[in-house]
């Protein structure tokens, strides 16, 4: 057994009844004085799974615990070895704003958002993967709940729980069906929503796991609006249940996020009381203690909650949105990660037909401003296949400067915005930072870094006066964000410095100091 791998505990166990809802099975996990306790959950044809994620190295021992006989009391103990190499751990949150695996490598999120892909059918989800394969994203924002929107009608290969088509209904495209938006369920379904369907959670945690293998993040979404199912319509008690099973099955896979919800503000049959109920349960059980955080339509939540760990946060609007990553950083002192800046695409909706060039420079201007960002594409197929909706094929041109710019990032390390910013332009800080007072009114810098990142955004100067610390030499590098490509200066720069820029938009220039 390797650190961070999943432990996974079988147990044979009755039948008769609900094993769901009937059946109680959890297990404590000791290493010395360690503790943690995980819950069970029924696979179907009498089978139980307990699963759990060691992160620390050495013996430990278990003990299930069950109100039935068959399960109870069932001990055993494993050693946990060293994990392999390139076995980080979950991610955590580093030095408040940012983030770093458990074992403490720094972690940079460049994501990207296929809301329904694992509902696809085999071919496309293959297809997905493969894509993912050679993409740079490490992070995946999706949900096993099937998706009904513009571009997202299909139906889903199989559903979350028993049941399908109500009785007499044998197309379901006969039948009449909801708006988008309307909260409401389609008559043509019959759902048992203490009855999980085995066979659906065995084909998502398998896309979960090749994720997982492939390095990639899982930000799973537990809860989203989009539905004509009745998946959105359960009740307290039917979500801690699907809650508490999504947590037993998928807890110990080291690249889970959990997000509370897409767009938790268009949930019209839910207020705050029900959300932070969820999100105890969620603390409670999740023994890995993954990261969490909850999206927004309109209105942010409250991200100072003491469960959120960090900022999962849509844009306010059109024209103001990713200029205010620095204060949303300030505001609720915890990583921001602006999950949603709108899509590069062509579609009629105005948050799906951003240009190319516009979603890489609001990518530099959260990074640059000390947050991180995730990507999404809505470019209009005949086949209605979208990357934002199922997956399947990139065609746009940001995801290769996306890989360019999360390069840099890892090459400079934790961004931090600066504490003032010249003309308005942000300026980034990285490494270890330092005191300089300066007479100019004119100078950015009341702190200096090791290094220090200019992006000029939409702006196209040909030249430009930058006040540098005067005692402190620094090199240059002009970076084409579009063109990805890096130019050293010659010579060292250190007080005024007069520097030549291409006259273009959507250049940066990073001051390294020597």
């Amino acid at each position: 057994m390797k650190k961070y791998d999943i432990f996974e505990l079988t147990l044979q166990g009755p039948t008769d009844g609900n094993p769901f809802t009937e059946v109680d099975l959890r297990a404590k996990f000791s290493f010395m004085n360690y503790k943690r306790i995980v819950s069970g959950f029924y696979d179907g044809d009498g089978v139980y799974k307990i699963r759990f994620m060691p992160d620390r190295e050495g013996e430990w021992s278990y003990t299930t615990i069950s109100n039935s006989g068959e399960l109870d009391g069932k001990e055993g103990s494993f050693v946990c070895d060293p994990a392999i190499p390139g076995n980080h751990g979950p991610v955590r949150v580093m030095s408040k704003f940012h983030f770093a695996y458990d074992d403490g490598t720094p972690y940079y999120p460049y994501g990207t958002t296929a809301y329904n892909w694992t509902n696809q059918e085999p071919s496309l989800v293959a297809q997905t993967i493969e894509t993912l394969k050679t993409s740079s994203f490490n992070k995946v924002r999706y949900s096993p709940f099937p998706k009904y929107y513009l571009y997202n009608t299909n139906e889903p290969q199989l559903y979350p729980y028993e049941g399908g088509l109500a009785s007499g209904v044998k197309d379901a495209s006969k039948v009449s069906m909801p708006g988008f938006f309307s909260g409401k369920p389609s008559e043509a379904y019959k759902f048992d929503f203490s009855r999980p369907n085995p066979k659906f959670w065995h084909q998502f945690e398998e896309c979960v796991f090749t994720l997982d293998d492939l390095g990639i993040e899982t930000d799973l979404i537990l809860f989203h609006p989009y539905d004509r199912w009745g998946f959105s319509q359960m009740t307290r008690e039917e979500n801690l249940l699907y809650m508490r099973y999504i947590v037993a099955r998928l807890g110990a896979v080291k690249s889970i996020w959990w997000s509370m919800a897409n767009e938790f503000d268009l949930f019209f049959n839910r207020n705050e009381e029900d959300w932070e109920i969820y999100a105890r349960a969620l603390e409670e059980w999740d023994a890995a203690q993954h990261l969490c955080s909850i999206h927004n339509c309109r209105d942010p939540y409250d991200y100072s909650k003491g469960w959120i760990t960090h900022v999962s946060i849509q844009r306010i609007d059109y024209h103001s949105h990713v200029e205010l990553t620095h204060k949303w950083r300030e505001k609720w002192q915890k990583p921001v990660v602006v999950d949603e800046i709108c899509y590069e695409g062509n579609i009629e909706s105005g948050f799906g037909n951003l240009p190319g060039e516009e979603l890489t420079k609001r990518f530099w201007d959260v990074v640059v401003r000390g947050g991180y960002c995730t990507h999404g594409e809505t470019y209009l197929r005949d086949d209605e296949i979208l990357w934002w909706s199922k997956g399947g094929w990139l065609n746009g041109s940001s995801p290769k400067r996306i890989a360019f710019l999360r390069k840099l990032n890892e090459r400079i390390g934790p961004i931090d915005p600066s504490p003032v910013m010249e003309w308005d332009l942000p300026w980034g800080l990285s490494g270890k930072q330092f005191k300089y007072e300066t007479k100019s009114p004119f100078s950015p810098f009341s702190v200096a870094a090791d290094k220090m990142l200019c992006y000029f955004s939409f702006a196209q100067p040909a030249v430009r006066t930058f006040n540098l610390p005067v005692d402190v030499p620094y090199e240059v590098e002009i970076i084409d964000t579009w063109e990805m490509t890096i130019t050293k200066l010659n010579g060292k720069f250190s007080g005024p410095s007069r520097i030549s820029l291409p006259g273009k938009q959507y250049i940066a220039v990073l001051f390294t100091k020597l």
